[in-house]
């Protein structure tokens, strides 16, 4: 049961690692332009933000809900930004699943999005507990795993895979940074990888819509997603067949704050517990002072 329920909720998380671009039917709903993002822009120009991005997940077993939360805290300054990040089960949901994950990842600001340098990872599931540890270099990559992974997957990902794909908070945070392209309305595809597995999203433009989070409410746009594992997973779990998923899993971005296309809501239907539900319950892009942004974030 604690393997279904965590799946469950792995495979909507996947899902918001993607890129969202609006297209040109469509451009009422964003304002910034197709190559460059003017929030980011203007960190590189001397004002630093700090971005604070909470989701909610919840589903139910039975009548029981089980939930999860994902906590973000950026900090954007000049040309690097750093994170912190928490993922954990909540409330009645610790009986079923005790999952507690802190991330952090930091990396170089350009005009147009976020690139990685390092990404950490620390599981706390009861298990293994596992530390990974990865740094990008101009031609190659650390990765470091405390325990180390008994393999690296079948086939495990190459060089040039790693370093042309973003880690998945960087990939998360990346998303509502993206310049809009008119060609591609939902935008993509986008590969991250984790130090182990490397998967490729895509999405699907599927209508304009009113969309209910607890943190914001209004116009955007819904998107289906597929999801391609490409390398280093378990012999036989390559390619986009998910199990476990019954419908498309369908990601909505709206531009909940000016200049960014913010992944807010994600629906994924599942055959074990049935619809997981993943939600914004806190957006704040805040200016800082340099000395606060030099400190770094707080949460995690």
């Amino acid at each position: 049961m604690k393997a279904k329920l965590l799946a469950g909720f792995a495979l909507a998380a996947s899902a918001l690692a993607v890129p969202p671009v609006i297209g040109q039917e469509d451009a009422e709903l964003v304002s910034f332009g197709p190559d460059t993002n003017p929030i980011l822009t203007d960190v590189r120009d001397g004002n630093p933000r700090r971005f604070i991005y909470e989701l909610e997940a919840s589903a139910y077993l039975l009548f029981i809900p089980i939930t999860a939360r994902a906590s973000f805290d950026v900090m954007l300054n000049g040309d690097t930004y750093n994170m912190t990040s928490r993922v954990r089960t909540t409330g009645v949901a610790d009986i079923f699943v005790d999952y507690d994950m802190h991330l952090a990842a930091s990396g170089y600001v350009r005009d147009n999005g976020l690139y990685t340098y390092n990404y950490i990872s620390q599981n706390y599931d009861g298990k293994k507990d596992r530390r990974v540890e990865m740094t990008y270099h101009p031609d190659s990559f650390d990765m470091v795993a405390t325990p180390a992974f008994g393999d690296l997957g079948f086939p495990p990902a190459t060089t040039e895979q790693a370093l042309a794909a973003l880690d998945p908070i960087t990939a998360l945070i990346n998303v509502s940074f993206q310049p809009r392209d008119p060609e591609e309305p939902c935008g993509g595809p986008i590969t991250t990888f984790d130090g182990r597995q490397l998967t490729e999203l895509s999405l699907e433009y599927v209508r304009e819509t009113n969309i209910r989070t607890h943190a914001w409410r209004g116009r955007g746009i819904e998107c289906h997603v597929t999801l391609n594992r490409v390398a280093g997973y378990n012999e036989g779990e390559t390619g986009s067949n998910l199990s476990g998923i019954d419908g498309p899993m369908k990601i909505f971005f709206a531009e909940a704050i000016e200049g960014m296309m913010i992944p807010v809501r994600i629906e994924v239907d599942s055959e074990d517990i049935g619809r997981i539900t993943l939600q914004t319950r806190r957006l704040e892009l805040q200016d800082v002072e340099v000395e606060e942004a030099n400190a770094g974030p707080t949460n995690g």
